[in-house]
C-alpha cells in the first residue's frame, strides 16, 4: 500500500503562497497610497510603522519596497530607507516625451488590429470622458482617459511596449494637476479624442498616430515654454503651478 505524505511535507509550499499574499497585499495597499497622492512625494516610508499597520511582518513590507523600487514609485536610499519618488518638471517633461513616443508607436500597432469589440469599448469610453466633463467629475473624467490610452497599448501586440509604458504613466499619474482652467482641458481632450477614435475607426494609422502625438505634446510644449514651472503636489503650496493639461 502506498504510504501517505507526512502532513510537514506540505507546509513549506503553503507557507510560501502565504508569504506572497501577504506580500501583494501590503504592494497593492502602498502602490494605491502612493498613486492616489495620500503617500505625497518625498514622504519617507516607515517599515516598522507600515508593518504594524498592516498588521504583518517587516518581511513583507521590504520585498513591497523591491517591488515599487522597480516601478519607479519609491527611492530606497542607504541609511534613509524608502522615499516615495518626485519627479523634477525636467524629468516629468522627459517623461511625456517618452510616452509620446511609446504611444505612437502603440496607436500605430493597434489600430490595423483592432476589432470591433475594442473599438466600441474606445466608443464607450469617449461617451464616459464626455458626460464626466460635463458634470466637472474630474477623477472619474480620469480614469476613463487612462483606460482610452491603455487599450491601445494593450492591444498593440507588444509586451516590451507594456513593460515600459505602465510603469512609466504610474509615475506620471501623481501630478494631474487641477485648476480653474479644468473644466475647459476636459472639453477639448475630448474633442482630441473624438478625432483620434475617428481615425482609428478609418484605419487610418498615420493620422491616428499624427493626432495622438500632437494631443500628448500639449504638456510638453507649457513646460518647455516656462522654465519657471514647478510640479504642484496635492499638499504643499506650490510657488507656481502647471496649467491644467489633460493626456
Amino acid at each position: 500500500m502506498k504510504s501517505q505524505a507526512a502532513p510537514e511535507d506540505n507546509y513549506l509550499p503553503h507557507r510560501a503562497l502565504d508569504k506572497a499574499t501577504l506580500t501583494e497585499r501590503v504592494y497593492q495597499s502602498l502602490r494605491d497610497d502612493i498613486l492616489s497622492n495620500r503617500l505625497p512625494p518625498d514622504t519617507r516610508l516607515q517599515e516598522a510603522t507600515i508593518a504594524a499597520a498592516l498588521e504583518v511582518s517587516r518581511g513583507p513590507v521590504r520585498e513591497a519596497f523591491r517591488r515599487l523600487e522597480a516601478e519607479g514609485l519609491i527611492n530606497l536610499i542607504p541609511r534613509r530607507g524608502a522615499v516615495v519618488r518626485s519627479l523634477s518638471p525636467e524629468e516629468f517633461l522627459d517623461a511625456y516625451r517618452v510616452r509620446e513616443a511609446l504611444e505612437v508607436l502603440a496607436v500605430r500597432l493597434a489600430t490595423a488590429r483592432l476589432e470591433n469589440k475594442y473599438l466600441e469599448q474606445l466608443e464607450n469610453l469617449h461617451q464616459q470622458m464626455l458626460q464626466h466633463a460635463a458634470r466637472e467629475e474630474v477623477d472619474a473624467f480620469f480614469d476613463a482617459n487612462a483606460e482610452f490610452h491603455a487599450l491601445f497599448v494593450e492591444q498593440a501586440g507588444n509586451l516590451k511596449l507594456q513593460e515600459v509604458y505602465f510603469p512609466l504613466v504610474n509615475q506620471m499619474h501623481r501630478y494631474r494637476m487641477r485648476s480653474l482652467s479644468l473644466r475647459g482641458g476636459m472639453q477639448r481632450s475630448c474633442a482630441e479624442h473624438r478625432a483620434i477614435l475617428d481615425a482609428v475607426r478609418a484605419k487610418d494609422a498615420e493620422r491616428a498616430s499624427r493626432l495622438l502625438s500632437e494631443h500628448i505634446r500639449v504638456p510638453q510644449l507649457i513646460l518647455e515654454s516656462d522654465s519657471e514651472l514647478v510640479l504642484a503636489s496635492p499638499s504643499p503650496e506650490p510657488d507656481k503651478a502647471l496649467p491644467e493639461t489633460v493626456p
